[in-house]
C-alpha cells in the first residue's frame, strides 16, 4: 500500500515513552514521516483532541470460530467469515492480527477441530482478494496431547504467515482447569449440551492421549518451531514445573499464567507474560485464575490479548491507568502495540516513530468508552 500525504492534527498522541497532550502526526508514503508537538502543518485534518495511537497488535484471537460456526453445526462460508470478522477487528482499532487456528482433531469435541487448513486458506484467498483491512497473520494453536497434532502442523507450517506456535494441554486437572468442576461448567456454558456420563468419557479419553501422547509430540512441537524460527509461547502456566518447561522449551510468550507464583518464575526467565484484556476489563478472570490487574500491579504484565471479544483489547489498555496508578497511558498502550509486536518479529510497526508503519487509529472517549473514529493501515484508511 501507498499513500500520498496526511497530516492529523490537534490531537493527544500517543508515543511509546508519553503522550503529546497536544501535537500532530504527519504520514506519506505508507509511512509515519513526522509528528511534534503544538499546531499542525497547514492542511491538517482536525482530531478534534481525540487520541492518536499506534493500530492495536493481537497475538491470540480465536474470534473468528464465532463467525465461522455461528451456532453449533452451523457453518458459514468460510471467506465470508474471515471479512465479517476482519471487519469487527477493524472497527476494534486492530491493524495487525495473529489469527488462532486450532491444530487438532477431536471426535465429537468442537465444532471447528480440524479445521485450520479450511481457515487458513480463506484467509489467503481473502486477503489475495485484497477483502482485508488488518493485516493477517497465523498463531498456531497446538493441542499436545492430541494424536494428530504433529502432522496437522507440519501441514501448516511453512506457510510465510505463521507467525506464532503456542503448546496447549487442556486435560482436565491441570493448568487453566486444575478444578475439574470448572472444565465441566466450561464445556456446559459452551451449549454443548453434554451429559455428565459424555463428559466423563470425553475426560477419560483426554487423559487416555495425555498418556501416551504428550510427551513425545511435545518434544516434536517443538522441535518443528525452532526448525522454522517461529516464536513458541506457552500456555496457562500454573506451576514451578510448568515454568521449568517454557525456559527449557524456550517460549518468547507466556500466554494467561493461572498463578503469581508462575508470573514470577516466568518474568525472572525473561519470558513475556500475556494475558486477557476481558480479564482487566471483567475485573478478574472467568475461569477463577489469577486477575491480570494483579499481575500489572506487581510488575508482571507485558501484553494484553482481546481473546474472545475484540472490544476489550482497547478498553483494556486505556482502563489499565486507572486501575493501576503506577502504569501510565503511554506504559498501558505500549501492553497492545509496540510489545507485542515486538515478541514475534514485527519491529515495523507498533509505535508512532518516524519511519515506522502508518499504522494509526483515532480514539474518541466518552463516558469512559472508547470508540475507534478511524484507522489507517500503512498510511491508507481502511475503517
Amino acid at each position: 500500500m501507498t499513500s500520498t500525504e496526511t497530516i492529523l492534527g490537534n490531537a493527544r498522541v500517543v508515543l511509546a515513552d508519553r503522550v503529546i497532550e497536544r501535537g500532530w502526526v504527519a504520514m506519506s508514503d505508507g509511512r509515519i514521516a513526522e509528528f511534534g508537538e503544538g499546531d499542525a502543518p497547514k492542511g491538517s485534518e482536525d482530531a478534534a483532541g481525540d487520541l492518536i495511537m499506534p493500530g492495536l497488535i493481537e497475538l491470540h484471537t480465536d474470534h473468528l470460530e464465532m463467525h465461522y460456526v455461528p451456532r453449533p453445526k452451523v457453518f458459514w462460508d468460510p471467506i465470508a467469515a474471515v471479512v465479517s470478522y476482519d471487519g469487527q477487528l477493524a472497527t476494534s482499532g486492530i491493524t495487525t492480527v495473529l489469527d488462532s487456528l486450532r491444530v487438532w482433531r477431536e471426535d465429537g469435541a468442537e465444532d471447528v477441530d480440524g479445521r485450520a487448513g479450511i481457515l487458513a486458506e480463506a484467509i489467503t484467498t481473502a486477503r489475495a482478494a485484497n477483502l482485508l483491512r488488518a493485516e493477517h497473520f497465523l498463531h498456531l494453536r497446538c493441542e499436545i496431547p492430541m494424536p494428530s497434532v504433529v502432522e496437522e502442523a507440519m501441514e501448516l507450517i511453512d506457510r510465510p504467515d505463521v507467525r506464532l506456535m503456542s503448546l496447549m494441554d487442556h486435560t482436565p486437572g491441570q493448568r487453566q482447569f486444575r478444578d475439574e468442576g470448572k472444565l465441566r461448567d466450561y464445556y456446559r456454558g459452551k451449549g454443548a449440551g453434554m451429559t455428565d456420563a459424555e463428559l466423563d468419557a470425553l475426560f477419560e479419553k483426554r487423559f487416555a492421549y495425555q498418556k501416551a501422547y504428550a510427551a513425545t509430540n511435545m518434544r516434536e512441537i517443538v522441535a518443528l518451531a525452532h526448525k522454522y524460527e517461529i516464536p513458541l509461547a506457552s500456555h496457562d502456566d500454573t506451576t514451578e514445573e510448568n515454568v521449568a518447561d517454557a525456559i527449557s522449551d524456550r517460549v518468547a510468550v507466556a500466554e494467561f499464567p493461572t498463578t503469581m507464583e508462575a508470573a514470577r518464575g516466568l518474568h525472572q526467565a525473561g519470558i513475556g507474560i500475556l494475558m486477557g484484556a476481558p480479564n482487566v476489563v471483567r475485573g478478574g478472570s472467568h475461569s477463577g485464575n489469577i486477575a491480570a490487574v494483579d499481575l500489572a500491579r506487581e510488575g508482571l504484565l507485558d501484553i494484553l490479548s482481546s481473546d474472545y471479544i475484540p472490544s476489550s483489547l482497547l478498553m483494556a489498555a486505556l482502563q489499565l491507568p486507572q486501575r493501576v496508578p503506577a502504569i501510565d497511558l503511554a506504559s498501558a498502550v505500549r501492553t497492545v502495540t509496540k510489545t507485542p509486536a515486538e515478541a514475534v518479529g514485527l519491529t515495523d510497526r507498533g509505535e508512532i516513530a518516524t519511519g515506522k508503519r502508518a499504522d494509526l487509529i483515532r480514539v474518541h472517549v466518552a463516558r469512559d468508552i472508547p470508540v475507534v473514529r478511524s484507522v489507517w493501515r500503512e498510511g491508507q484508511r481502511v475503517a
